[in-house]
């Protein structure tokens, strides 16, 4: 089984969010995600100011297997961007919880989280696929 950090929350489409104290959340995909689309060779990242709502597409991710759209886990506004993955996408593979973060954004419904698994539950989510 991939690695799933019990301190995040994961979304059925295989993002996973981390939200600190102040309601900035870090989002990424899994490792589980990164396992089955391969080596990641090109990702394009929305850009700051961008408003995003939950379940919209946010994010592409090419790799030598395909293309896959990434989708956002919350609504909130796109702060930061991990700039370095435009020309390290490989990081993705390599370190998807720590420095293959695809965006900071400030969070404007934080009981969407509710909507979220746990770690328990996306590995049931993984593991029934």
């Amino acid at each position: 089984m991939s690695t799933v950090p019990d301190n995040l929350r994961y979304a059925s489409t295989h993002e996973w969010v981390h939200v600190e104290d102040d309601g900035i959340a870090t989002v990424g995909i899994s490792d589980h995600a990164q396992n089955a689309l391969g080596d990641i060779v090109f990702i394009e990242l929305p850009e700051a100011g961008t408003i995003v709502n939950s379940k919209n597409e946010v994010a592409v991710v090419e790799s030598v297997k395909a293309a896959s759209d990434i989708y956002s886990p919350v609504s909130g506004e796109i702060l930061e961007i991990n700039e370095e993955l435009l020309d390290a996408a490989e990081t993705v593979n390599l370190a998807p919880y720590d420095g293959g973060w695809f965006y900071k954004l400030k969070m404007s419904d934080a009981a969407e989280l509710d909507d979220l698994m746990d770690a328990d539950a996306y590995i049931e989510h993984c593991d029934a696929e």
